[in-house]
């Protein structure tokens, strides 16, 4: 069986073509993720792995509950239940943000700290990542006593960690060799 980002790829690519294409990028987005979010239940999930489930009532259902009053929406799911796909949603949604985030120029930055981080901080780092990256950034910030002192910043795929926690942990392997 082809991996979910394979299966995904052309979906997302033909959704963000009809979002871009319709000027509505933010609306498409929603939609992915509340699709997205309704497969992901328990429930829904073992529904879809039943043998012979009715996916397309299923598709329906959550097409009325994603509130996606036109017809491409509601065509996309009855298309992925068609092809019992549906559970790929989220990996659809996934490919679609990135899509988005490129067409945006937007990039999305964590930055996870052991303590509560000011708004100035928030806004010298912003500031800092947009110019070394050159692109818009959103950031996420969250609190993880976990780290003991430090953050760990995550960009993309790359993680620039400056915790304490990793540093101890680094420190307890190297004592142990």
């Amino acid at each position: 069986m082809a991996d979910l980002g394979t299966i995904a790829r052309p979906y997302a690519q033909a959704v963000f073509e009809l979002a871009k294409a319709g000027g509505d990028l933010a609306g498409w987005s929603a939609f992915l993720k509340n699709t997205a979010l309704a497969v992901m239940e328990p429930a829904v999930e073992r529904f879809l792995a039943t043998p012979g489930a009715d996916t397309a009532a299923v598709a329906a259902v959550i097409a009325e509950l994603a509130g996606r009053d036109n017809r491409l929406g509601a065509n996309l799911l009855r298309v992925l239940a068609e092809n019992r796909r549906l559970g790929v949603l989220p990996e659809i949604l996934a490919r679609y943000e990135a899509l988005k985030a490129e067409h945006e120029n937007t990039l999305d930055v964590t930055l996870t700290s052991a303590l509560p981080v000011g708004a100035g901080e928030q806004a010298t780092l912003v500031e800092s990542l947009k110019k070394r990256l050159g692109r818009q950034v959103r950031l996420t910030v969250t609190t993880d006593a976990q780290l003991i002192g430090g953050a760990r910043l995550q960009v993309g795929d790359r993680v620039i960690d400056g915790s304490v926690r990793t540093g101890l942990d680094k420190l307890a392997t190297a004592l142990a060799n």
